[in-house]
């Protein structure tokens, strides 16, 4: 194994949008689109075998590698891939190795930073499993209606639903999947990922190993004289710290796409605004929230919390340098997001022990200082229904790109999972399938 340059990793780490002069895509550009199709391929395709299922290359092409950001949607497509023992190599420029993403048991895929080279090793993706079956209950036929609309893009034209899992009362009350799909696919989460951070966070504040009150232990920050020293572990989780990011929005390509590591990159960024004083959503702040808890992985990685509640089929994905990339990268099963959300159900407690301290679900619930705008207000890592007509105002979700929605319903013991793989540009409404799924229940 050897790597050929890190100048390339910063070449991408601050990406030159848009084309040559010639009118071709700029090679930041081609090999951002290169790393998220090796990444994309491998996660898929490997971690489904882990979990005891199955995907084609053209189920992950119909489905993931389409409707993808613009810049990259054509250049994913007529991309060659070139799967070998655990790596997944896709081509993209004449003058460099292809880009890389590698498969490991128990870890999911790590997508390589531009110009590695490796020799491939010859294993198996398959892990032990001891999933867990789920009670069920017969599925009403109010229910299945609603289910079935959102399985045909009744909650969003041109939506793709790949899955939906309901529960009540512990109970599943509805499952279904779209052609290709099923109880052992996982999917990317992307940010439903923020709130599993948030709960990672919450364990080890329930171990007396983090303290989200106190400032985040960021080892660049601590010279003396720098501000960004009084940024809380609260701050990071509400994205109140008042730093800058990639981008005003959700885009952190070079960490996700492009083979940087977290601490390379998210530690550099200045402040903007005093924390605490202005909401600004941004994945730099859960990775920072995550950077900051790292030392309590190494006998508490993310692993042993899912294992502990019955997510069997979930992979918490790292950068190459070994970061968690707990605000988008994680792949897991719609049965395992509805294990999830049980948790909160139960305020934090399994099978009688207390995974998360007591009034935890308050906490990341209870809006705090700057909040967006919109139909969902921001808790601490999760959003919060409070604005919706027709739905409890102690519902919260975890939300992510593509459609991925994990609801909580505290006071109807409630959970519902919507999978999706949604083109850019169309949405699915989230609000009005819930309204829908607790009129069928009521």
């Amino acid at each position: 194994m050897r790597l050929l340059t890190l100048a390339a990793a910063a070449l991408i780490a601050t990406p030159a949008w848009g084309q040559t002069p010639a009118g071709e895509p700029s090679p930041s550009v081609r090999a951002m689109a290169a790393g998220y199709k090796a990444l994309t391929v491998c996660s898929a395709l490997n971690n489904a075998a882990a979990a005891g299922g199955e995907r084609t290359l053209e189920s992950v092409e119909a489905n993931e590698l389409v409707g993808i950001y613009p810049e990259l949607d054509g250049l994913v497509r007529e991309m060659p891939e070139e799967m070998t023992g655990n790596q997944t190599s896709v081509v993209w420029s004449d003058a460099m190795p292809p880009r890389v993403a590698v498969w490991g048991v128990g870890h999911g895929c790590t997508i390589m930073p531009v110009g590695w080279i490796g020799e491939p090793a010859y294993v198996r993706p398959t892990a032990p499993r001891n999933n867990l079956p789920m009670v069920t209950s017969p599925t009403s036929a109010e229910l299945d209606a609603v289910t079935q609309r959102a399985m045909i893009g009744g909650y969003g034209e041109g939506t793709n639903t790949t899955a939906v899992v309901v529960l009540q009362n512990d109970r599943m009350v509805a499952e279904a999947y779209a052609d290709g799909f099923g109880i052992d696919t996982p999917q990317r989460t992307w940010s439903v990922a923020k709130s599993l951070a948030g709960t990672i966070i919450g364990a080890a504040v329930q171990r007396g190993e983090a303290d989200v009150s106190a400032p985040a232990a960021i080892a660049d920050w601590s010279r003396e004289g720098d501000p960004r020293a009084a940024i809380t572990l609260d701050q990071l989780m509400r994205m109140a710290s008042g730093l800058t990011s990639d981008t005003a929005g959700n885009r952190t390509d070079a960490l996700y796409f492009g083979g940087v590591g977290v601490d390379e990159q998210t530690t550099t960024w200045p402040l903007i605004a005093a924390p605490g004083s202005r909401y600004r959503y941004a994945n730099n702040d859960t990775l920072l929230a995550v950077l900051a808890i790292a030392p309590t992985f190494e006998h508490q990685p993310p692993s042993e919390l899912f294992r502990r509640l019955g997510m069997y089929d979930t992979w918490a994905e790292t950068d190459w340098r070994g970061n968690y990339m707990l605000s988008s990268q994680v792949w897991t099963t719609a049965r395992d997001l509805a294990r999830f959300g049980q948790l909160y159900l139960h305020d934090g407690m399994v099978d009688g022990e207390r995974v998360l301290p007591e009034g935890w679900r308050d906490y990341v619930s209870t809006p705090s200082g700057p909040q967006p705008g919109g139909e969902q207000g921001y808790g601490a890592t999760f959003w919060l229904m409070n604005r919706s007509d027709g739905i409890p105002a102690d519902t919260i979700s975890a939300n992510g790109n593509r459609g991925q929605y994990v609801i909580i319903v505290p006071s109807r013991n409630i959970v519902i999972v919507r999978r999706g793989e949604d083109a850019t540009g169309r949405r699915f409404d989230p609000i009005g399938f819930t309204r829908d799924v607790l009129a069928a229940l009521d």
